[in-house]
Protein backbone atom coordinates (compact mmCIF):
# COMPACT_ATOMS: atom_id res chain seq x y z
CA UNK A 1 0.00 0.00 0.00
CA UNK A 2 1.33 3.37 -0.83
CA UNK A 3 0.35 5.29 2.11
CA UNK A 4 2.95 3.13 3.97
CA UNK A 5 5.90 4.87 1.78
CA UNK A 6 4.07 8.32 2.70
CA UNK A 7 6.28 9.73 6.38
CA UNK A 8 5.02 12.68 6.60
CA UNK A 9 4.25 16.63 4.93
CA UNK A 10 8.06 18.10 3.86
CA UNK A 11 6.69 21.37 3.03
CA UNK A 12 3.58 23.52 1.73
CA UNK A 13 5.43 25.97 -0.99
CA UNK A 14 3.19 28.77 -1.84
CA UNK A 15 2.94 31.36 -4.41
CA UNK A 16 3.68 35.06 -3.60
CA UNK A 17 3.21 37.92 -5.68
CA UNK A 18 4.83 40.34 -3.35
CA UNK A 19 7.84 38.46 -1.54
CA UNK A 20 8.44 41.46 1.41
CA UNK A 21 4.30 42.11 1.73
CA UNK A 22 3.97 38.05 2.53
CA UNK A 23 6.85 38.10 4.73
CA UNK A 24 4.92 40.98 6.57
CA UNK A 25 1.74 39.28 6.71
CA UNK A 26 3.15 35.51 7.32
CA UNK A 27 5.81 37.16 10.23
CA UNK A 28 4.12 39.87 11.61
CA UNK A 29 0.38 39.11 11.15
CA UNK A 30 0.65 35.57 11.80
CA UNK A 31 3.70 35.35 14.13
CA UNK A 32 5.36 32.56 12.35
CA UNK A 33 9.51 32.84 12.62
CA UNK A 34 11.63 32.70 9.33
CA UNK A 35 13.19 29.68 8.73
CA UNK A 36 15.12 30.28 6.03
CA UNK A 37 15.67 33.65 3.86
CA UNK A 38 16.41 32.93 0.08
CA UNK A 39 15.00 35.84 -1.31
CA UNK A 40 17.35 36.72 -3.52
CA UNK A 41 16.63 33.54 -5.63
CA UNK A 42 12.72 34.06 -4.82
CA UNK A 43 12.48 31.86 -1.96
CA UNK A 44 11.00 32.52 1.71
CA UNK A 45 10.10 29.85 4.21
CA UNK A 46 8.59 30.14 7.45
CA UNK A 47 8.43 27.48 10.79
CA UNK A 48 4.97 26.10 11.87
CA UNK A 49 5.56 25.64 15.65
CA UNK A 50 8.40 22.87 16.39
CA UNK A 51 7.23 20.48 12.99
CA UNK A 52 10.03 19.98 10.34
CA UNK A 53 7.75 21.19 7.92
CA UNK A 54 7.55 24.71 6.43
CA UNK A 55 4.77 26.93 4.88
CA UNK A 56 7.74 28.14 1.69
CA UNK A 57 6.81 31.03 -0.04
CA UNK A 58 7.61 31.28 -3.91
CA UNK A 59 7.75 34.94 -5.94
CA UNK A 60 5.44 34.74 -8.57
CA UNK A 61 7.46 37.28 -10.57
CA UNK A 62 10.42 34.91 -10.71
CA UNK A 63 8.83 31.20 -11.07
CA UNK A 64 5.54 32.41 -13.00
CA UNK A 65 4.28 29.09 -13.04
CA UNK A 66 4.41 29.01 -9.54
CA UNK A 67 1.20 26.67 -7.69
CA UNK A 68 0.41 25.88 -4.44
CA UNK A 69 1.60 22.70 -3.37
CA UNK A 70 2.17 19.93 -1.01
CA UNK A 71 5.23 18.01 -0.73
CA UNK A 72 5.22 14.88 0.69
CA UNK A 73 8.50 12.77 1.74
CA UNK A 74 8.76 9.54 0.81
CA UNK A 75 10.60 6.66 1.88
CA UNK A 76 11.81 5.94 -1.81
CA UNK A 77 10.35 8.01 -4.32
CA UNK A 78 11.55 5.81 -7.41
CA UNK A 79 9.73 2.58 -6.23
CA UNK A 80 6.54 4.84 -5.06
CA UNK A 81 6.26 6.68 -8.19
CA UNK A 82 6.48 2.77 -10.02
CA UNK A 83 3.74 1.50 -7.49
CA UNK A 84 1.37 4.63 -8.54
CA UNK A 85 2.70 4.98 -11.93
CA UNK A 86 1.28 1.06 -12.11
CA UNK A 87 -1.70 2.54 -11.03
CA UNK A 88 -2.26 4.73 -13.80
CA UNK A 89 -1.14 8.21 -11.40
CA UNK A 90 -0.38 10.26 -14.16
CA UNK A 91 3.07 12.50 -13.17
CA UNK A 92 3.39 15.74 -14.48
CA UNK A 93 7.53 15.61 -13.24
CA UNK A 94 9.19 12.02 -13.56
CA UNK A 95 11.27 11.22 -10.54
CA UNK A 96 14.65 13.90 -11.04
CA UNK A 97 17.46 14.32 -8.98
CA UNK A 98 17.53 17.13 -6.46
CA UNK A 99 20.76 18.19 -3.91
CA UNK A 100 18.88 16.24 -1.09
CA UNK A 101 17.55 12.78 -2.51
CA UNK A 102 14.77 12.40 -5.83
CA UNK A 103 11.52 14.31 -6.32
CA UNK A 104 8.28 14.02 -8.48
CA UNK A 105 5.41 15.72 -8.88
CA UNK A 106 1.69 14.27 -9.62
CA UNK A 107 -1.63 16.33 -9.35
CA UNK A 108 -4.38 14.41 -7.72
CA UNK A 109 -7.93 14.51 -9.28
CA UNK A 110 -8.67 18.21 -8.92
CA UNK A 111 -5.40 19.44 -10.23
CA UNK A 112 -4.01 19.85 -6.90
CA UNK A 113 0.38 19.57 -7.32
CA UNK A 114 1.58 16.86 -5.07
CA UNK A 115 5.32 16.31 -5.09
CA UNK A 116 6.94 13.47 -3.33
CA UNK A 117 10.57 13.68 -2.46
CA UNK A 118 13.10 11.33 -0.74
CA UNK A 119 16.39 11.61 1.35
CA UNK A 120 18.51 9.43 -0.36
Amino acid sequence: MATKQILCIDNVFLPAGNLQESRRFYADTLGLTVKFDFSERGLLAFRVGSDEAAIILKDSHRYPDARPALLLQVADVQQLYTLLAAQGVHFTKKPYRISTGWAAELQDPGGNVIGITDYH
